[in-house]
Protein backbone atom coordinates (compact mmCIF):
# COMPACT_ATOMS: atom_id res chain seq x y z
CA UNK A 1 0.00 0.00 0.00
CA UNK A 2 1.41 3.41 -0.65
CA UNK A 3 1.93 5.97 1.93
CA UNK A 4 -0.29 8.99 2.56
CA UNK A 5 0.08 12.63 3.69
CA UNK A 6 -1.34 14.19 6.65
CA UNK A 7 -3.62 16.54 4.70
CA UNK A 8 -5.06 13.97 2.50
CA UNK A 9 -5.46 11.49 5.50
CA UNK A 10 -7.38 14.39 7.15
CA UNK A 11 -9.78 15.01 4.32
CA UNK A 12 -10.43 11.67 4.12
CA UNK A 13 -10.87 10.83 7.67
CA UNK A 14 -13.57 13.88 7.67
CA UNK A 15 -15.47 12.33 4.45
CA UNK A 16 -15.64 8.77 6.09
CA UNK A 17 -19.08 7.74 7.54
CA UNK A 18 -18.89 7.07 11.44
CA UNK A 19 -19.51 3.35 11.53
CA UNK A 20 -16.40 2.90 9.25
CA UNK A 21 -13.27 2.62 11.68
CA UNK A 22 -10.11 3.77 11.12
CA UNK A 23 -6.39 1.83 11.24
CA UNK A 24 -3.31 4.32 11.22
CA UNK A 25 0.44 3.14 10.02
CA UNK A 26 3.53 3.97 10.75
CA UNK A 27 6.69 4.39 12.09
CA UNK A 28 6.86 5.92 15.86
CA UNK A 29 7.04 9.54 16.47
CA UNK A 30 4.93 10.63 13.46
CA UNK A 31 2.14 11.98 15.80
CA UNK A 32 -0.36 8.80 14.83
CA UNK A 33 -1.83 9.78 18.50
CA UNK A 34 -1.61 13.61 18.37
CA UNK A 35 -3.41 13.64 15.20
CA UNK A 36 -6.17 11.83 15.93
CA UNK A 37 -7.34 13.94 19.12
CA UNK A 38 -7.03 16.78 16.60
CA UNK A 39 -9.97 14.54 14.68
CA UNK A 40 -11.41 14.21 18.03
CA UNK A 41 -11.74 18.05 18.42
CA UNK A 42 -12.45 19.11 14.29
CA UNK A 43 -16.04 16.16 15.27
CA UNK A 44 -16.12 17.80 18.64
CA UNK A 45 -15.92 14.38 20.45
CA UNK A 46 -14.30 13.65 23.61
CA UNK A 47 -11.06 11.15 22.72
CA UNK A 48 -10.93 7.81 25.00
CA UNK A 49 -7.26 6.64 24.31
CA UNK A 50 -6.63 2.98 25.20
CA UNK A 51 -3.21 1.64 25.02
CA UNK A 52 -3.47 -2.15 24.12
CA UNK A 53 -0.20 -2.90 24.97
CA UNK A 54 -0.49 -2.75 28.75
CA UNK A 55 -4.23 -4.12 28.71
CA UNK A 56 -4.66 -7.25 29.91
CA UNK A 57 -8.05 -9.39 29.04
CA UNK A 58 -10.05 -8.05 31.87
CA UNK A 59 -9.05 -4.46 31.26
CA UNK A 60 -10.63 -4.57 27.88
CA UNK A 61 -13.94 -6.85 28.37
CA UNK A 62 -14.39 -5.66 32.00
CA UNK A 63 -15.75 -8.37 35.20
CA UNK A 64 -18.32 -10.44 35.45
CA UNK A 65 -21.07 -10.44 37.68
CA UNK A 66 -24.24 -12.53 38.75
CA UNK A 67 -27.72 -11.52 39.87
CA UNK A 68 -27.66 -15.23 41.26
CA UNK A 69 -29.27 -16.52 38.12
CA UNK A 70 -27.20 -15.42 34.96
CA UNK A 71 -23.91 -14.34 34.75
CA UNK A 72 -23.06 -11.03 32.60
CA UNK A 73 -19.93 -8.91 31.80
CA UNK A 74 -20.06 -5.54 33.07
CA UNK A 75 -17.99 -3.19 30.93
CA UNK A 76 -15.01 -0.98 31.98
CA UNK A 77 -15.76 2.91 32.21
CA UNK A 78 -13.92 3.78 29.46
CA UNK A 79 -15.90 1.54 27.02
CA UNK A 80 -19.30 1.93 28.59
CA UNK A 81 -18.66 6.01 28.18
CA UNK A 82 -18.25 5.37 24.61
CA UNK A 83 -20.98 3.23 24.52
CA UNK A 84 -23.48 5.88 26.68
CA UNK A 85 -22.07 9.24 24.69
CA UNK A 86 -20.59 9.98 21.24
CA UNK A 87 -16.80 9.47 21.49
CA UNK A 88 -13.77 9.03 19.58
CA UNK A 89 -12.45 5.61 21.00
CA UNK A 90 -8.54 5.32 19.88
CA UNK A 91 -7.33 2.32 20.57
CA UNK A 92 -3.65 2.37 20.15
CA UNK A 93 -0.65 -0.12 19.76
CA UNK A 94 -3.03 -2.88 18.56
CA UNK A 95 0.10 -5.13 17.16
CA UNK A 96 1.44 -5.19 20.43
CA UNK A 97 -1.38 -6.21 21.86
CA UNK A 98 -2.54 -10.04 23.96
CA UNK A 99 -4.08 -12.30 21.51
CA UNK A 100 -7.42 -12.42 23.81
CA UNK A 101 -7.12 -8.42 23.90
CA UNK A 102 -7.18 -8.49 20.05
CA UNK A 103 -10.09 -10.69 19.50
CA UNK A 104 -11.67 -7.98 22.31
CA UNK A 105 -10.95 -5.07 19.31
CA UNK A 106 -11.52 -7.52 16.87
CA UNK A 107 -15.31 -7.16 18.02
CA UNK A 108 -15.40 -3.79 18.75
CA UNK A 109 -14.33 -3.08 15.26
CA UNK A 110 -16.82 -5.63 13.82
CA UNK A 111 -19.67 -5.50 15.55
CA UNK A 112 -19.08 -2.10 17.01
CA UNK A 113 -20.38 -4.33 20.70
CA UNK A 114 -18.87 -6.07 23.10
CA UNK A 115 -20.09 -8.97 25.04
CA UNK A 116 -23.72 -7.29 24.27
CA UNK A 117 -22.61 -3.99 25.23
CA UNK A 118 -23.24 -1.61 21.73
CA UNK A 119 -20.91 1.40 21.15
CA UNK A 120 -22.77 5.17 20.72
CA UNK A 121 -24.35 5.22 16.94
CA UNK A 122 -21.85 8.67 16.75
CA UNK A 123 -19.01 7.11 18.26
CA UNK A 124 -16.01 6.57 15.92
CA UNK A 125 -13.17 4.13 16.29
CA UNK A 126 -9.54 4.27 15.40
CA UNK A 127 -6.70 2.19 15.98
CA UNK A 128 -3.15 2.98 15.61
CA UNK A 129 0.13 0.80 15.38
CA UNK A 130 3.93 0.96 14.79
CA UNK A 131 5.13 -0.35 11.58
CA UNK A 132 8.45 -1.61 9.94
CA UNK A 133 11.20 -4.43 11.43
CA UNK A 134 12.69 -2.29 14.58
CA UNK A 135 9.47 -3.07 16.21
CA UNK A 136 8.52 -6.19 18.19
CA UNK A 137 4.95 -6.54 17.10
CA UNK A 138 2.41 -9.46 16.84
CA UNK A 139 1.03 -9.41 13.26
CA UNK A 140 -2.67 -8.52 12.80
CA UNK A 141 -5.13 -11.17 11.33
CA UNK A 142 -6.01 -10.37 7.82
CA UNK A 143 -9.40 -11.11 8.67
CA UNK A 144 -9.26 -7.88 11.35
CA UNK A 145 -7.46 -6.11 8.81
CA UNK A 146 -10.13 -5.37 6.36
CA UNK A 147 -12.62 -4.34 8.78
CA UNK A 148 -10.54 -1.38 8.74
CA UNK A 149 -10.46 1.31 6.48
CA UNK A 150 -6.70 1.44 6.11
CA UNK A 151 -3.67 4.12 6.19
CA UNK A 152 -0.12 3.95 5.68
CA UNK A 153 0.83 7.62 7.51
CA UNK A 154 3.87 9.26 6.08
CA UNK A 155 3.56 12.66 6.88
CA UNK A 156 5.32 15.23 4.56
CA UNK A 157 8.17 18.03 5.32
CA UNK A 158 5.15 20.80 4.58
CA UNK A 159 2.89 19.16 6.87
CA UNK A 160 4.81 18.82 9.62
CA UNK A 161 6.01 22.63 9.06
CA UNK A 162 2.37 23.45 8.62
CA UNK A 163 1.48 22.26 12.62
CA UNK A 164 4.69 23.40 13.70
CA UNK A 165 3.63 27.19 12.60
CA UNK A 166 -0.08 26.27 13.89
CA UNK A 167 -1.00 24.22 16.80
CA UNK A 168 2.39 23.27 17.36
CA UNK A 169 3.54 26.64 18.24
CA UNK A 170 7.18 24.98 17.42
CA UNK A 171 10.11 27.59 18.19
CA UNK A 172 11.04 29.62 14.87
CA UNK A 173 14.63 28.27 15.12
CA UNK A 174 13.95 24.83 14.93
CA UNK A 175 10.82 25.27 12.44
CA UNK A 176 13.53 27.32 10.19
CA UNK A 177 16.27 24.54 11.16
CA UNK A 178 13.52 21.92 9.52
CA UNK A 179 12.35 24.03 6.74
CA UNK A 180 15.77 22.86 4.83
CA UNK A 181 14.93 19.95 4.09
CA UNK A 182 13.62 16.63 5.86
CA UNK A 183 16.88 15.07 6.81
CA UNK A 184 16.36 15.94 10.23
CA UNK A 185 12.69 14.88 10.61
CA UNK A 186 12.95 11.44 10.65
CA UNK A 187 15.55 8.81 12.00
CA UNK A 188 18.70 7.80 10.09
CA UNK A 189 17.91 4.44 7.57
CA UNK A 190 21.19 3.15 9.16
CA UNK A 191 20.93 3.75 12.71
CA UNK A 192 21.25 0.96 15.11
CA UNK A 193 18.59 -0.58 17.60
CA UNK A 194 18.21 1.98 20.55
CA UNK A 195 20.23 4.26 18.92
CA UNK A 196 18.25 7.80 19.61
CA UNK A 197 17.31 9.16 16.54
CA UNK A 198 14.78 12.62 15.36
CA UNK A 199 11.29 12.19 14.64
CA UNK A 200 8.69 14.65 14.96
CA UNK A 201 7.79 14.46 17.84
CA UNK A 202 11.52 13.89 19.60
CA UNK A 203 11.70 17.79 17.77
CA UNK A 204 8.68 18.96 19.45
CA UNK A 205 9.96 17.32 23.22
CA UNK A 206 12.76 18.87 22.46
CA UNK A 207 11.54 22.14 21.50
CA UNK A 208 9.33 22.33 24.62
CA UNK A 209 12.53 21.57 26.90
CA UNK A 210 14.87 24.27 25.64
CA UNK A 211 11.78 26.96 26.21
CA UNK A 212 10.95 25.33 29.86
CA UNK A 213 14.71 25.87 30.28
CA UNK A 214 14.97 29.28 28.97
CA UNK A 215 17.59 28.77 26.64
CA UNK A 216 15.64 28.62 23.29
CA UNK A 217 17.41 31.42 21.52
CA UNK A 218 21.06 30.83 23.99
CA UNK A 219 23.26 27.61 22.18
CA UNK A 220 25.61 28.88 24.35
CA UNK A 221 24.01 27.69 26.94
CA UNK A 222 25.54 23.87 27.60
CA UNK A 223 22.54 22.53 28.42
CA UNK A 224 20.92 23.48 24.94
CA UNK A 225 23.40 20.82 23.46
CA UNK A 226 23.11 18.04 26.28
CA UNK A 227 19.48 18.40 25.87
CA UNK A 228 19.45 17.14 22.22
CA UNK A 229 21.30 14.46 22.89
CA UNK A 230 18.37 12.48 24.57
CA UNK A 231 15.68 13.87 22.13
CA UNK A 232 17.42 13.63 18.83
CA UNK A 233 20.59 12.11 19.16
CA UNK A 234 24.37 13.05 18.47
CA UNK A 235 24.31 13.58 14.93
CA UNK A 236 21.35 16.25 14.84
CA UNK A 237 22.37 17.80 18.18
CA UNK A 238 25.37 18.93 16.34
CA UNK A 239 23.75 20.23 13.23
CA UNK A 240 20.73 21.86 14.83
CA UNK A 241 23.56 23.28 17.55
CA UNK A 242 26.05 24.95 14.90
CA UNK A 243 22.54 26.11 12.87
CA UNK A 244 21.29 28.23 15.45
CA UNK A 245 24.61 29.37 16.73
CA UNK A 246 24.42 30.90 13.19
CA UNK A 247 21.32 32.00 12.95
CA UNK A 248 21.87 35.53 13.32
CA UNK A 249 22.89 35.57 9.45
CA UNK A 250 19.58 33.89 8.76
CA UNK A 251 17.00 36.86 9.74
CA UNK A 252 15.39 37.81 6.56
CA UNK A 253 13.93 41.43 5.73
CA UNK A 254 10.52 39.87 5.78
CA UNK A 255 10.85 38.59 9.81
CA UNK A 256 12.32 42.58 10.31
CA UNK A 257 9.07 44.40 8.40
CA UNK A 258 6.52 41.62 9.65
CA UNK A 259 7.42 40.30 12.56
CA UNK A 260 10.19 42.38 14.23
CA UNK A 261 9.54 41.35 18.08
CA UNK A 262 10.23 37.21 17.05
CA UNK A 263 13.48 38.50 16.09
CA UNK A 264 14.45 41.29 18.36
CA UNK A 265 16.53 39.24 20.29
CA UNK A 266 18.45 37.93 17.75
CA UNK A 267 19.28 41.07 15.85
CA UNK A 268 20.14 42.73 19.45
CA UNK A 269 23.24 40.59 19.54
CA UNK A 270 25.05 41.21 16.09
CA UNK A 271 27.82 43.30 15.61
CA UNK A 272 28.55 46.04 12.93
CA UNK A 273 29.28 44.00 10.11
CA UNK A 274 26.09 42.05 10.50
CA UNK A 275 23.59 45.03 10.98
CA UNK A 276 25.59 46.86 7.94
CA UNK A 277 24.35 43.83 5.69
CA UNK A 278 21.00 43.33 6.93
CA UNK A 279 20.37 47.34 6.91
CA UNK A 280 21.07 46.46 2.84
CA UNK A 281 18.56 43.68 2.89
CA UNK A 282 15.78 45.88 4.48
CA UNK A 283 16.46 48.47 2.24
CA UNK A 284 16.84 46.48 -1.06
CA UNK A 285 13.34 44.92 0.62
CA UNK A 286 11.12 47.81 1.23
CA UNK A 287 12.14 49.99 -2.28
CA UNK A 288 10.05 46.52 -3.81
CA UNK A 289 7.27 47.74 -2.28
CA UNK A 290 4.28 50.30 -3.03
CA UNK A 291 4.27 51.21 0.62
CA UNK A 292 4.63 49.79 3.96
CA UNK A 293 1.86 49.50 6.22
CA UNK A 294 1.02 50.66 9.99
CA UNK A 295 2.93 47.36 11.80
CA UNK A 296 5.29 47.90 8.42
CA UNK A 297 5.93 50.74 9.96
CA UNK A 298 5.92 50.21 13.40
CA UNK A 299 8.49 47.32 12.79
CA UNK A 300 10.89 49.13 10.50
CA UNK A 301 10.72 51.99 13.70
CA UNK A 302 12.25 49.12 16.03
CA UNK A 303 14.87 48.10 14.05
CA UNK A 304 16.48 51.58 13.23
CA UNK A 305 16.15 52.37 17.05
CA UNK A 306 18.31 49.79 17.19
CA UNK A 307 20.83 50.54 15.03
CA UNK A 308 23.66 53.01 16.28
CA UNK A 309 23.36 56.42 15.00
CA UNK A 310 25.81 56.07 11.71
CA UNK A 311 24.01 52.86 10.60
CA UNK A 312 20.81 54.60 11.08
CA UNK A 313 21.51 57.56 9.12
CA UNK A 314 22.99 55.52 6.28
CA UNK A 315 19.99 53.04 6.40
CA UNK A 316 17.57 56.16 5.98
CA UNK A 317 19.75 57.24 3.32
CA UNK A 318 19.35 54.20 1.47
CA UNK A 319 15.45 54.49 1.81
CA UNK A 320 14.86 57.72 0.63
CA UNK A 321 17.72 57.90 -2.19
CA UNK A 322 14.67 57.16 -5.12
CA UNK A 323 13.33 60.13 -4.38
CA UNK A 324 10.17 61.05 -6.06
CA UNK A 325 10.15 57.76 -7.67
CA UNK A 326 8.83 56.12 -4.86
CA UNK A 327 7.55 59.39 -2.76
CA UNK A 328 4.28 57.50 -2.28
CA UNK A 329 6.63 54.84 -0.80
CA UNK A 330 8.53 57.22 1.42
CA UNK A 331 5.89 59.34 2.58
CA UNK A 332 4.66 55.64 4.22
CA UNK A 333 7.43 55.20 6.38
CA UNK A 334 8.69 59.03 6.62
CA UNK A 335 6.49 59.33 10.00
CA UNK A 336 8.25 56.13 11.41
CA UNK A 337 12.03 56.47 10.96
CA UNK A 338 12.13 60.35 11.20
CA UNK A 339 11.85 60.44 14.70
CA UNK A 340 14.61 58.00 14.93
CA UNK A 341 17.16 59.51 12.74
CA UNK A 342 16.64 62.98 14.17
CA UNK A 343 16.86 61.87 17.63
CA UNK A 344 20.55 61.20 16.35
CA UNK A 345 20.52 65.31 16.52
CA UNK A 346 19.20 65.71 19.89
CA UNK A 347 16.02 67.18 17.64
CA UNK A 348 12.76 66.05 18.24
CA UNK A 349 10.36 65.74 15.79
CA UNK A 350 7.37 68.08 14.46
CA UNK A 351 7.31 71.29 15.74
CA UNK A 352 8.86 70.53 19.24
CA UNK A 353 12.12 70.35 16.69
CA UNK A 354 11.81 73.73 14.94
CA UNK A 355 14.97 76.07 15.84
CA UNK A 356 16.68 73.44 17.60
CA UNK A 357 20.65 73.34 17.39
CA UNK A 358 21.39 69.70 16.37
CA UNK A 359 23.98 67.67 17.77
CA UNK A 360 26.35 66.61 15.09
CA UNK A 361 27.78 62.94 16.12
CA UNK A 362 30.91 62.32 16.45
CA UNK A 363 30.96 59.72 13.34
CA UNK A 364 29.19 62.11 11.12
CA UNK A 365 31.83 65.29 11.71
CA UNK A 366 34.49 65.74 9.09
CA UNK A 367 38.08 64.19 9.53
CA UNK A 368 40.01 67.40 10.74
CA UNK A 369 37.74 68.36 13.01
CA UNK A 370 37.34 64.71 14.59
CA UNK A 371 41.12 64.82 14.45
CA UNK A 372 41.39 68.45 16.72
CA UNK A 373 39.87 65.94 19.39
Amino acid sequence: MSSMSVKTFVACAMALPVNISIMLRGETGIGKSQLTRQLGEHFKLRTVDRRLSQMSEGDMIGLPSTDGNVTRFNPPDWYKDACDNPRLLFLDELNRATPEVMQAAFQVVLDRELNGWKLHPETRVFCAINMGASYTVNEVDPALLRRFWVVDLEPTLEDWLDWAKGPGDIHENTWSFIAQGEKWLKPAKNAEPGEVSPTPHSWERYDRALKHAGIADDPNNSLFYSLGLGFIGTEATIAYHGYVKSIDNNVTAEEILNGYDKVAKKIAKMGQEKWNILCDKVSDYVLTLDKVTKKQGTNLEKFTKELPAELRINFFMKLIAPGLDKIELIKSFHPYLAPAVLDVFGVPYGEAGINVQPNIPDCLKPEPERAKK
